[in-house]
């Protein structure tokens, strides 16, 4: 830089006179190229994380869904709720939210949906009551929070959510749950804002069913919530929700919130979440057995959500499905349903959104 020469006039070197340009170091000379590295140093890693991968999968629950007993109206308003969930997920992790936020508010929207078996959505237990669970987990450092069996809380994603970030505990349940809840400051319902005219009728034709001694189909439908994110740091998380069993007794707990079996995440493996007849998913560790196929032998994730829900689910009887994704932005569903209302978008890709085998 011209700014960064000075001139001496007659300066002596070596015992001659001469009149010589000398270079002299200025702040110019060292200022400039320094700023310029620092801000590549510091906005560089903005830069490149932005070309990292986002991408986000839901599933609002498996079964019979068949399309000859689809309405169109009502096959259109999945659709659209499930393009809907996609979009406000997508939307976090796009601005650069994390993808534990983006869990969060895909299913509070979906929690807030009477389409789906969570939160508003919610089945009856046996008493003509609700009984909702839900957990969520961290794949960056395993954490993790669940809660089950509350019926207060209108979005109980929050309570697990609160859970993981306030609560040195992972699993909290019924009333000391909902008690955390209100020193949490989150919102709470009576327990009528659950009710809705669809889930009275199922109770009232499944407890027909159970006085005529004819046992509820197997796989009917599961219906619960989930999603599994991926956001520009790498980081992966899964969420589940559920309101359980039409007709469920003495304060049955499925697998929706419990790590490892409903929901499972780790930046080494996979996120993953379930949905399907809790029991069976519990005894097969459905969640984490995929997640660990994926970390330790470096399986894909189509294969190792395969292997696990058509093999080993298969094997003891268990139907249902799940959603997995990995730090690549891979994508997997697998189910042995006749359905599972489910639905993706991947950086640089269209949303797509899916109900029947």
């Amino acid at each position: 830089m011209l700014s960064s020469f000075e001139w001496w006039p007659n300066a002596d070197f070596s015992g001659f006179s001469a009149r010589m340009v000398v270079l002299r170091p200025t702040i110019e000379t060292w200022a400039v190229p320094l700023l310029w590295m620092m801000g590549w140093f510091f906005l560089a890693p903005q830069g490149l994380a932005s070309q990292k991968p986002i991408a986000i999968a839901i599933h609002g629950g498996a079964g019979t869904i068949l399309k000859k007993n689809m309405t169109p109206e009502k096959e259109q308003a999945y659709i659209d709720h499930l393009n809907k969930s996609l979009a406000i997920g997508y939307e976090v992790l796009e601005k650069g939210g994390t993808s534990l936020d983006a869990v969060v508010a895909t299913i509070v929207f979906m929690e807030d949906s009477p389409l789906f078996n969570a939160g508003k959505g919610a089945v009856f237990t046996n008493k003509g009551t609700h009984e909702l669970d839900a957990s969520i987990m961290n794949g960056a450092d395993l954490s993790a929070g669940c809660v089950a069996g509350v019926s207060r809380i209108k979005n109980p994603i929050l309570l697990a959510r609160a859970v993981l970030d306030h609560s040195p505990h992972v699993l909290l349940s019924g009333e000391g749950a909902e008690q955390f809840a209100r020193d949490r400051g989150l919102k709470m319902v009576d327990p009528e804002y659950f009710r809705t005219e669809r889930r009275w009728k199922e109770l009232q034709e499944a407890l027909d069913k159970e006085r005529r001694s004819q046992p509820a189909p197997a796989s009917s439908k599961h219906g619960t919530v989930g999603v599994v994110a991926l956001d520009r740091h790498g980081n992966l998380a899964a969420g589940t929700s559920t309101g359980g069993l039409t007709n469920k007794k003495f304060g049955r707990i499925g697998d929706s919130p419990l790590i490892g079996a409903g929901t499972y995440a780790t930046n080494q493996g996979c996120a993953v979440s379930a949905t399907g007849q809790g029991e069976y998913f519990i005894r097969a560790t459905v969640a984490r057995d995929i997640s660990a196929l994926v970390e330790m032998t470096g399986m894909d994730v189509q294969r190792a959500a395969d292997k696990v829900i058509k093999t080993k689910l298969d094997s003891i009887g268990g139907t249902g499905g799940v959603i997995v994704l990995d730090r690549s932005g891979n994508v997997a569903f697998s189910f042995n349903t006749e359905g599972m209302y489910r639905g993706y978008r991947r950086s640089g890709a269209d949303p797509v959104v899916a109900i029947y085998r």
